[in-house]
């Protein structure tokens, strides 16, 4: 990727160099090239280099490390800046949990979390909004015909990836922000499920706007997933996602595993005192069992009928 690349610059087909050896390139990577560079047809120039990534967002199939899907780790994109996590309002509705363990992936790999909510003219974001209200998470709200204005001053300057699951609105929002772009839209089954319509990243530059200045920025839209498994992040780096948590531990006994069978831990009583939402500690925990291989790791992301009740 070229983050100085203009908008009329050529695109370059290129591969891999033999002497990169099994060193993978992935979206995002900033890369050095040789050869025909003119992006003529037919031209085709080598990837010598890769430049070192100074962030890398990655996922696992599942979260237990113990499994061959839990060690297999996906990285997702290089050289992130931000992690826009879209998810819709209703029509499939909110999930708690996969928004939850995003933001666990995009604080242990140094991205900043943007909270992006489709389809605002069918529900309010009340709900949501008050699951996250310790974090002071940044959002944005999208409608069918919301100006964008909001969302494009957020990812200016900046390599934002986009992630969400199949029908929350994410392809759409992509076609709209760069219409050239033309990823496929799905539709969302009777169920609440929508069909997996992305098959691919692609890094896509944001066109620039009229009477704006600096760069526009890059969005990274992704394929739509039903999992964000979590086992290359340690249990120590786990809280990290949950901010509003991590104050209550500095009262916890040493070692204490944090789980709801530890007498002691300070969680319960800070949850208790209203300092933090119960649902915000039971999500943590959940994820906690699932990494050690208990119950399924899947489960925070279904909706079981209330969309807050940790789906």
């Amino acid at each position: 990727m070229f983050p100085d690349a203009g908008p009329d610059d050529p695109t370059v087909t290129a591969m891999r160099a033999r002497e990169l050896g099994r060193k993978s390139v992935v979206v995002g990577d900033r890369v050095s090239l040789v050869g025909d560079t003119s992006g003529a047809p037919g031209a085709l120039a080598r990837i010598v280099r890769i430049a070192e990534r100074r962030s890398v967002l990655r996922r696992t199939a599942e979260d237990d490390a113990t499994t061959a899907e839990g060690r297999l780790e996906r990285v997702v994109v290089a050289n992130a800046d931000q992690l826009v996590i879209v998810s819709a309002l209703a029509d499939p509705p909110p999930r708690t949990g996969f928004i939850d363990r995003c933001l666990v992936a995009a604080y242990d790999a140094d991205i900043e979390p943007l909270l992006c909510l489709t389809k605002a003219d069918l529900a309010g974001p009340e709900a949501v909004l008050g699951y996250y209200t310790e974090l002071e998470l940044p959002y944005v709200l999208i409608r069918p015909d919301s100006d964008l204005a909001a969302l494009r001053a957020l990812l200016a300057g900046r390599v934002s990836v986009m992630v969400g699951h199949s029908g929350v609105g994410k392809s759409t929002l992509v076609n709209r922000l760069v219409p050239e772009a033309d990823r496929a839209v799905g539709t969302v089954s009777a169920i609440g499920r929508g069909r997996h319509t992305s098959t691919s990243a692609v890094a896509l530059r944001l066109p620039p706007q009229p009477g704006a200045d600096g760069d526009p920025g890059w969005i990274i839209d992704t394929p739509g997933v039903r999992s964000f498994g979590l086992a290359h992040v340690s249990a120590e780096s786990l809280l990290h996602g949950f901010p509003d948590l991590v104050e209550a531990t500095v009262d916890c006994p040493a070692n204490c595993q944090h789980t709801a069978d530890e007498a002691d831990c300070a969680l319960d009583a800070w949850v208790a005192g209203g300092k933090a939402d119960p649902r915000r500690l039971a999500s943590y925990r959940r994820l906690l069992a699932s990494r050690s291989g208990e119950g399924d790791p899947r489960e925070p992301e279904r909706n079981p009928g209330d969309p807050l009740a940790g789906s």
